[in-house]
């Protein structure tokens, strides 16, 4: 091959790349997504790519990038953890984010012909970019009851509160759900799984010391009998650890 021909092969490559790349549009010269860049990126990885077409992935080097902004937590805390913005425009954004998150949890479930996960480790942080966003959207939203209402510490509000948090925590205990399909993670993603453990329910746990915890602890047991994987059995053993001492110290208040 000559010359020309090789620079001519090139350029067609580069040109086919192009096309590519404008066939599934990101902006990754954002610094953050907003509420509107996850409503377009969603419907575009959710309905944009045919059924035999690649997803986005962590393992891809082309396409790493749009997972790891996909699932950037600093997206949704540039707003919702800013103080000097509005407690009841910080609440509305939070809503959208969360809205934007279920559909988020439909794009990485598909699985091989031995109904082992495709994108395991990607799945897993989209589940992972909820929990902590969720943490502050239930936060912001109980604020925004109490600072809206005439006597914050009347039963009708404090229940609401209450009832929201005890929401929080089953939303979280569908995370522990995937541990029922342990035996269709690779390796690395049962580290992943339990290193969200680790990280988000500490955090939630620690944020809702004094919530009622026993279906979490329950749901905790019964995974911990279930999982054959050290890292994520030490994992909801710690977690169980953390739950057993934080009821500990409010029945020793009581």
């Amino acid at each position: 091959m000559n010359k020309p021909k090789i620079i001519a092969f090139i350029v067609i490559g580069l040109a086919m790349l192009g096309c590519k790349t404008e066939e599934h549009p990101f902006p990754l010269d954002k610094r953050f997504w907003d509420t509107q860049d996850y409503k377009a990126v969603t419907l575009e990885l959710n309905y944009g790519y045919e059924n035999d077409e690649k997803l986005p992935s962590l393992d891809d080097p082309e396409t790493k990038l749009i997972v790891e902004k996909l699932v950037d937590h600093q997206n949704y805390k540039v707003v919702l953890d800013d103080k000097e913005l509005g407690l009841k425009h910080r609440n509305g954004v939070a809503e959208e984010f969360f809205k934007h998150w279920r559909d988020m949890q439909d794009i990485y479930q598909a699985r091989d012909l031995q109904d082992n996960y495709l994108y395991d480790k990607e799945l897993l942080k989209v589940w992972q970019f909820g929990l902590g966003l969720q943490l502050r959207y239930f936060k912001l939203g109980n604020d925004n009851i109490i600072a809206s209402s005439d006597d914050p510490d009347s039963p009708r509000v404090v229940n609401r509160v209450n009832s929201n948090i005890e929401t929080l925590i089953d939303n979280f205990s569908y995370y522990l759900d995937e541990i029922n399909n342990e035996s269709a993670f690779s390796e690395e993603g049962k580290r992943v799984l339990a290193t969200g453990i680790d990280l988000y329910f500490t955090d939630l746990v620690e944020r809702n010391a004094n919530a009622n915890f026993s279906s979490l602890l329950k749901k905790v047991e019964l995974m911990s009998k279930k999982s054959s994987s050290p890292e994520i059995k030490d994992s909801l053993a710690d977690l169980k650890q953390l739950i057993n001492s934080k009821m500990q110290s409010e029945n020793t208040e009581d």
